[in-house]
């Protein structure tokens, strides 16, 4: 029997993801093949308002098929253009943080108990000293402007998850959102990404409504919903990031991050 390889073992949720992400890591030929097609702009018109959850808007018909023809991404009977598979929507978003994660300052770990646990208010109070002190530069670095802030957030969670946890994501065509799901050991912790955008309402009750139904899914009693303003004539990050918590429409308290 090949080393490594324990027939006997039960196969778990845990080991899937292990197995998932060392495919990722190992960068196949094919996967930084397809990363290099990002770059792309009859690519990036697409991908990037899917990883918003935005429509598609007026995309020539050409260009999807082209994207259909790379196996970035297939047509769901059920829903429309979809991303081909699970591993391209974990690869694509991951490759596009990349250089947002290689233009991290260092971060102490004071997220960490002195036993190496997870503790989610210090998370909470680090990714906010974070995101005022560096959000606003770290947006330059991602290639993708209409996601900037999602990718900097994900690149600072990969830097959490890096000593041993997850970091899966959720995202759809129409759907005006992104959800992350950090796993670390035994802790989880379910968030929801809005945009704020000039000429929209505060996406604050849409937000927490939508959050309910993730956390539904993951079976978590609470989470973060973190909305991201971009509209024109705002303080700057620093100034205008703030925290509060709200009750979803099943009930639950969450944290409300504005970035």
């Amino acid at each position: 029997m090949p080393e490594g390889r324990e027939r006997t073992r039960p196969i778990t949720a845990e080991l899937l993801l292990q197995a998932k992400e060392r495919l990722i890591q190992r960068r196949e030929t094919h996967l930084d093949q397809l990363a290099d097609k990002l770059r792309e702009n009859r690519v990036r018109q697409i991908i990037e308002p899917m990883l918003a959850g935005n429509a598609l808007g007026a995309v020539p018909a050409d260009d999807i098929q082209y994207l259909l023809d790379l196996g970035l991404c297939r047509m769901d009977p059920a829903g429309g253009l979809v991303i081909a598979n699970p591993i391209y929507r974990e690869v694509l978003p991951r490759v596009l943080a990349s250089a947002t994660v290689a233009s991290l300052p260092h971060i102490a770990a004071t997220w960490l108990t002195p036993d190496g646990r997870l503790d989610l208010p210090r998370l909470l109070q680090a990714f906010l000293a974070f995101w005022r002190q560096h959000g606003q530069p770290l947006l330059g670095s991602a290639p993708y402007h209409e996601i900037a802030p999602h990718l900097v957030l994900m690149a600072f969670l990969h830097r959490v998850v890096n000593a041993g946890g997850a970091l899966e994501r959720e995202y759809a065509i129409g759907s005006g959102r992104m959800d992350l799901c950090l796993r670390y050991r035994d802790v989880m912790l379910g968030i929801e990404i809005k945009v704020w955008r000039d000429g929209e309402s505060d996406p604050l009750a849409e937000g927490l409504a939508q959050l309910d139904g993730y956390l539904d899914g993951l079976g978590l009693p609470t989470g973060w919903l973190v909305i991201f303003d971009r509209r024109a004539g705002q303080p700057p990050i620093s100034q205008r990031t703030r925290t509060e918590l709200a009750n979803t429409p099943a009930g639950r308290t969450v944290t409300v991050i504005r970035g």
